[in-house]
């Protein structure tokens, strides 16, 4: 079962709980298994060194205030001048559970100033979303996995 008919099969259920892990088929796949998922929760956890390597840029100064988030052509505006750059549309676009991550987090903050921290936190939370979706890729390459 790959992660795409997982979440499709388990949809609502995952709404309201967390997912259920089916068991690996052997030994190897339980391994590479482990490896993934501890990587996963690295990056979930905001801990992995790869979340510091950011892949997007935040290049106009301005107030920092959050107004109406949007994406176009790769740039989550906050407002109308100032926006996030180089942001991919997988993450934007990324649900967990009932929600997308990188839409929330900038919704949750509307009419506030972000900070120097805040900025570098949601830098953080898209590497995290991208590099989720490639360890999903890497999921269902395992053979006799899930």
């Amino acid at each position: 079962m790959t992660h795409a008919s997982y979440r499709e099969r388990y949809k609502e259920f995952l709404k309201i709980d967390f997912p259920h892990i089916p068991y690996p088929k052997d030994k190897n796949s339980f391994k590479k298994l482990v490896a993934l998922g501890t990587e996963l929760r690295l990056l979930h956890l905001l801990e992995s060194p790869k979340v510091n390597q950011f892949i997007t840029t935040y290049p106009v100064a301005g107030s920092n205030v959050v107004e109406k988030p949007n994406y176009k052509d790769g740039k989550v505006f906050i407002n109308e001048s100032q926006y996030f750059g180089s942001v991919p549309e997988v993450a934007w676009n990324f649900w967990i559970g009932g929600y997308q991550p990188a839409q929330k987090w900038l919704k949750d903050r509307k009419d506030r100033t972000l900070t120097n921290e805040d900025i570098e936190h949601y830098q953080k939370m898209i590497v995290a979303l991208v590099e989720t979706e490639r360890i999903m890729k890497e999921i269902d390459k395992i053979p006799n996995g899930l």
